[in-house]
């Protein structure tokens, strides 16, 4: 596998798609593990835009090894390294009716297990039991999320639109984003093909138009491990 000009892009670009990562025998049985979890607890969510589960791997324990399989585990160490973890799961299901969209924003934030005092850490914010924290910038620098599509995306069901090269900028309002300067590009990702994307890159995604649904798992991954009053709510050594 030659993932030289994925790194390439990911360093330059801030994202790459690499295509025919899962068969559609592995995606099924992906699907087939979700199908049959148990959604009354509490990290999941129905609303009629939008079925999430959150902390996807420890409710849906069973598709860890479908996810994790030499192809996926050879992408993380030759494009970052083999001192990487998953630090966040969740599932997403956009329905093919779904309205709902998410205007342009970048992934500023990491889940921990608690509210610590710890100089650097902040604003916290707490949805449901699950903490919430904008942690030093060089933390998100070095993060990346691995996308996993189940259905084929592209502008019309709800594919991520990114500026290119915003993960280069810091810390950037979408207010301030200069449209005479910037590039924005629509990212058609295939079923079973990843998207990785750094989590400063600026990225939105759009109504569903075409009645098609779109489902993705959003991993996120770390190699920095956090002040000791401090922990990731999740972490999954793959």
């Amino acid at each position: 596998m030659d993932l030289v000009a994925n790194k390439m892009e990911i360093q330059e670009l801030g994202f790459s798609v690499i295509d025919h990562v899962f068969t559609d025998q592995e995606v099924e049985a992906i699907l087939s593990a979700i199908k049959i979890a148990d959604s009354t607890k509490e990290t999941f969510r129905k609303s009629e835009n939008l079925f999430a589960i959150r902390r996807f791997l420890k409710e849906v324990p069973d598709t860890a090894d479908l996810i994790f399989n030499q192809k996926v585990k050879a992408i993380v160490q030759e494009l970052f390294g083999k001192d990487y973890f998953l630090v966040k799961s969740i599932y997403f299901d956009k329905p093919e009716t779904s309205n709902w969209f998410v205007p342009y924003h970048q992934d500023l934030t990491i889940s921990v297990d608690h509210n610590a005092k710890i100089p650097g850490y902040g604003p916290y914010t707490r949805k449901n039991d699950q903490f919430a924290v904008q942690p030093p910038l060089h933390i998100l620098e070095g993060n990346f999320t691995i996308r996993i599509h189940l259905d084929d995306t592209n502008e019309r069901n709800g594919a991520l639109k990114v500026i290119t090269n915003s993960h280069r900028k810091g810390i950037y309002r979408p207010e301030t984003i200069d449209w005479s300067i910037e590039s924005e590009v629509s990212c058609k990702v295939n079923r079973g093909s990843l998207m990785i994307m750094k989590p400063l890159l600026l990225h939105s995604s759009s109504r569903t138009s075409n009645h098609k649904k779109r489902r993705v798992i959003h991993l996120e991954f770390s190699n920095q491990h956090l002040p000791k009053e401090l922990h990731w709510s999740e972490y999954f050594n793959f």
